[in-house]
């Protein structure tokens, strides 16, 4: 009776250990020798049944008989809680990469935090530094002109003094795009048609813009790894990609912000790195930062599209 109730249990043992490495197969990449030692331990289980089988259908006291059958049982229990070790050893596998691919967001993060200061450092310091003294020039020309009679020596003031007012546009505008203060005060959705706006590309260029936040704010390095990410799309669309047209759409779903992005030039093979100019891998690190995915759908002379998304809480 012993006999019988540790050959039932080595049985359903056996299968048990069969169905844990059939989970397994995925993890494996459906690796051939683990599909076939899976295929082993269904021959095994099958094998332990029909033992099973026999000790009901023979002589259970021959001892040959008996020695048989405790291997079998040893055999099962042996091949159950291998399984299950295994099972262990690829839980700690994906812990470890689990740890690795968070170790590497922040390690990421961190990088793109220390960017983003020295960018806001040198905005700041090219606003309140080169911005005084270009006033303080634009000033004491417009005092000049006030005292030049010569109208030749008027011209060439006035000339100055619309290229003092040029410089300290660009300066503006360079200090913007390094620390764009609109988009720590209204948030992503403005910063982008802002973005938009100042590049007067509305004039050459079709564009299609879907923006869909519901006026919420989301963690500010979110937005702004967001905002460069669209900034260095819609660089390649200008200047590399020789694009007539632009469709953007950015709409927040549940537990998700999804960014889609297409132009119509000249495209170009994803595989490709960012050598060609692209910047693709500067954009997937930012993705990749925040846990991110990124799909991208290109050919030669057929445009290119870019799927990204990001998880927010």
């Amino acid at each position: 009776m012993i006999l019988q109730i540790a050959l039932i249990l080595s049985v359903l043992l056996q299968f048990g250990a069969f169905f844990i490495t059939i989970g397994l197969i995925p993890k494996t990449r459906f690796n051939v020798s683990w599909i076939m030692i899976s295929i082993g331990f269904l021959l095994m289980a099958l094998r332990r049944f029909v033992d099973l089988l026999e000790l009901y259908a023979s002589n259970p006291d021959k001892e040959a008989m008996l020695i048989s059958h405790w291997m079998a049982v040893a055999i099962s229990l042996l091949m159950f809680f291998g399984a299950f070790y295994i099972r262990r050893i690829f839980q700690l596998q994906n812990e470890i990469d689990r740890e690795r691919k968070n170790n590497e967001a922040r390690v990421l993060t961190a990088v793109i935090k220390t960017e983003e200061k020295e960018r806001q450092r040198f905005a700041k310091e090219l606003h309140d530094g080169l911005g005084p003294v270009l006033s303080s020039i634009k000033m004491c020309n417009s005092a000049l002109f006030a005292s030049v009679k010569n109208q030749e020596h008027q011209k060439i003031v006035g000339k100055t003094d619309q290229a003092i007012d040029q410089a300290i546009l660009t300066i503006k505008e360079i200090s913007n795009k390094l620390s764009p203060h609109i988009l720590e005060r209204y948030g992503l959705e403005k910063a982008i048609k802002t973005f938009f706006q100042e590049l007067h590309i509305t004039d050459r260029y079709q564009v299609q813009m879907n923006i869909q936040l519901h006026k919420k704010r989301f963690d500010y390095n979110v937005e702004l790894i967001l905002y460069r990410i669209i900034g260095e799309l819609i660089n390649n669309s200008i200047k590399h990609a020789s694009a007539s047209a632009i469709d953007l759409s950015l709409v927040l779903h549940p537990q998700k912000l999804q960014l889609m992005y297409g132009d119509n030039g000249i495209g170009f093979a994803p595989a490709i790195s960012s050598s060609q100019g692209m910047g693709l891998s500067n954009i997937r690190s930012r993705i990749k930062s925040l846990d991110g995915n990124i799909e991208i759908t290109s050919k030669k002379n057929q445009g290119v599209f870019f799927k990204i998304e990001i998880p927010i809480s």
